[in-house]
């Protein structure tokens, strides 16, 4: 970056930490398709790390869900979640990419897959979790929430705006768990910079509004527990200019990705 560029923005600040992260550390990563991002960098430092091994997942319910089945949910394979749907068995709290025609691999699969992230995260000193939307999607047989929709028809589900307070207490009750099972876990929340243009551009921005007010609330709430890192507020006020984005002009694009990274580790993260 130039001292051009350089003088031509408005730098976040962000609070240097005490106990700052170190890369001998271990990390798991979930939430949206940014989280992915920032996993790819974590793992190319080499850095021992999970991301979202069941696909990522946008909202705080579907995360909470993850997370709550992994560290409590018993055998995931004989719940609700599992259903049949154009000729390959799936979970409704995984991404399409975990899917298998054969119904008892299928079941040890997604059984794996929920031990491996309740064991990582028993172990991991640092949880990212980046919040993408507060829309979720909901079956309308029995109102669970899915985390994602595989391609099913529209009319099985319910969209549902998911108001502020009913965001925090989704938060609260998951720090709140995560205390108790991983009581080690240092939690960072981060909201995506991805906006989400189906719902209309003022309607992505009052949803990344609800979750900033969100996910500062229970930070506050879990001071020694929780933290927030802006990774939203480096690319729309920091960077703030559409060459940071890709060519959809929606996704970060890679250089925007890499000076977020590069604001965690001048802040928060010792290489």
């Amino acid at each position: 970056m130039t001292s051009e560029e350089t003088n031509r923005r408005t730098p976040v600040e962000i609070a240097k930490q005490t106990r700052p992260m170190r890369r001998d550390q271990r990390f798991v990563l979930l939430g949206s398709c940014f989280a992915q991002y920032m996993g790819e960098r974590f793992r190319s430092e080499g850095i021992d790390s999970l991301c979202n091994p069941l696909g990522a997942a946008y909202n705080p319910e579907s995360i909470a869900i993850q997370v709550r089945q992994a560290l409590r949910g018993g055998n995931i394979g004989q719940t609700d979640s599992i259903f049949q749907f154009d000729g390959k068995w799936r979970c409704w709290w995984a991404n399409t990419l975990l899917s298998d025609t054969d119904e008892a691999r299928f079941r040890r699969t997604i059984e794996d897959t929920f031990s491996q992230l309740g064991n990582a995260l028993r172990q991991a000193d640092y949880l990212f979790v980046t919040l993408g939307t507060n829309v979720c999607y909901r079956l309308r047989d029995n109102g669970m929430t899915v985390a994602n929709c595989h391609k099913v028809p529209a009319r099985v589900f319910e969209e549902v705006t998911v108001p502020l307070e009913a965001c925090i207490e989704t938060l609260d009750s998951l720090l709140h768990l995560l205390a108790e099972e991983c009581p080690q876990l240092q939690v960072v929340f981060t909201v995506s910079p991805y906006r989400y243009r189906k719902y209309g551009l003022h309607g992505s921005q009052l949803a990344k509004a609800t979750l900033l007010l969100a996910a500062d609330r229970v930070c506050k709430l879990h001071p020694e527990q929780a933290a927030y890192f802006p990774a939203y507020e480096i690319l729309l006020d920091e960077l703030r200019d559409y060459s940071f984005y890709a060519e959809d002009m929606i996704h970060p694009a890679p250089e925007a990705v890499d000076y977020i990274w590069h604001r965690l580790t001048e802040t928060w993260l010792i290489l």
